[in-house]
């Protein structure tokens, strides 16, 4: 049976505090939960499916840190590793083996990453990914899809406008209007608005960027011949195309999106899960593209902490049970878990005369307050919000933890099992039931 939440009394106080000494109260703005007109869980501890707060409240969590703990809260092989390394020493800003064996179990499963370079976030390698395609084709224009997050760089920071393909606009103040001009917007799964980009900039177009299954706009997969169309349009104009697989790398195939969709980009950029829950991210592709990368190439980026021994030990832990698992049905086992919750929550909705939808991708899934499909940014930012509110309080009232945004997309873990799956239709069946 699911658990009935009583106070949350301490994450009240917890955050009454925060609010003054860090801006909104939290070191990241969608922990706030603003948009769900909530005060955050401040979390205790985490084991396996579940999230404990500092009120004792347990949750069965579908949040998961964003994604990065594939195997659930405190894995004992990340664990385990991170002991290990860190006897050694923390940091040594000096290259060490475990650098190099990251690299090449990288390689095996994604072998679009010829070359690999560590870094200690998804946002830095998107963002030297994005300077690096820049220098290799020496063109000015970098194409991204609405709605699509690639990190807080300035280049990405980019709003639509109005046109169906449109120059960028700055998107948060402090962005420089020059340079998020230089980015290029079309809606997400429309490839014939991609195709007239190309017919209008084509030789000016250094690189796609595009999240195999975008994850910020809550779940949405590709439509049928999308990504290997964009493919195709990056081939014939000389573009690189690059995959943000920050979030989809591990969660959606063993060698992410690339492997799932069966398209090879030419720099693939990771974060999330190579880090098992560590600070980490990594970019890495053709070899001819990151020889240019100092001090191959002239191309700088640079980190003291990239590739620390702590996060190269969790991330390695977490690779290599993923190489081991993958075989056994991992995702398959996922995807199912995630497509019975789908369908839980649009059942729930018809029986209550609601518009829903919902999509599941190996470990990653979304619900919609909105008739289905949906495939882009427009009709996922026009899902009913203030009714996501009230379902996400329904369900975390019910020990439930989901994202506390409607433009997110939610995790699974291995340690979802069949009592989880139980408890969270029960929790979806009853949040519907309160809806007003």
């Amino acid at each position: 049976m699911t658990k009935n939440i009583r106070t949350r009394e301490k994450s009240q106080s917890a955050f009454d505090k925060a609010v003054r000494l860090m801006p909104g109260g939290v070191n990241s703005p969608v922990r706030a939960f603003r948009s769900v007109g909530q005060h955050p869980v401040f979390a205790k501890s985490g084991r396996g499916a579940y999230l404990t707060d500092i009120d004792g409240n347990e949750y069965i969590d579908y949040l998961l840190s964003w994604g990065p703990l594939l195997f659930g809260h405190a894995s004992k092989e990340v664990q385990a590793a991170v002991q290990e390394a860190l006897v050694s020493g923390t940091s040594f800003g000096l290259p060490t083996e475990r650098e190099s064996e990251m690299a090449e179990l990288v390689q095996q499963l994604v072998p679009s990453m010829e070359v690999v370079r560590m870094v200690n976030s998804g946002t830095e390698a998107t963002m030297s990914a994005l300077r690096l395609a820049r220098a290799f084709t020496s063109r000015r224009y970098i194409v991204k899809f609405e709605g699509g997050y690639h990190g807080h760089a300035d280049a990405l920071l980019v709003k639509a406008g109005s046109g169906v393909a449109t120059l960028g606009l700055p998107d948060s103040p402090g962005v420089n209007e020059d340079t998020a001009k230089a980015t290029l917007t079309v809606p997400y799964n429309d490839l014939d608005a991609c195709r007239r980009l190309f017919a209008e900039y084509g030789e000016q177009i250094a690189a796609v960027i595009v999240e195999p299954v975008a994850g910020n706009m809550g779940c949405i997969p590709p439509v049928a011949g999308f990504l290997q169309g964009l493919r195709d349009c990056t081939l014939q104009s000389g573009a690189l195309l690059i995959f943000d697989e920050v979030m989809t790398g591990f969660r959606v195939a063993k060698g992410g999106g690339q492997e799932r969709f069966q398209v090879r980009p030419d720099l693939t950029t990771l974060g999330k899960v190579i880090g098992g829950g560590l600070p980490v991210g990594a970019y890495g592709g053709r070899a001819d593209i990151m020889q240019m990368v100092a001090p191959s190439g002239a191309v700088y980026q640079a980190g003291t902490l990239s590739g620390n021994p702590l996060a190269m030990a969790a991330g390695y832990a977490a690779l290599t049970r993923i190489q081991q698992e993958a075989s056994l049905g991992l995702y398959e086992r996922l995807e199912q878990y995630g497509q019975s919750l789908v369908q839980a929550f649009v059942e729930s909705g018809q029986r209550r005369g609601i518009e829903v939808s919902g999509t599941a991708v190996g470990g990653m899934f979304g619900f919609f307050f909105h008739e289905g499909p949906v495939s882009n940014y427009q009709q996922a930012a026009s899902s009913h919000r203030e009714r996501y509110s009230e379902f996400f309080a329904g369900m975390l009232q019910r020990g439930v933890l989901l994202p506390p945004s409607p433009l997110e997309s939610f995790f699974l873990s291995s340690e979802h099992g069949p009592r989880e799956l139980e408890e969270t239709v029960e929790a979806i069946r009853g949040a519907f039931e309160s809806l007003r």
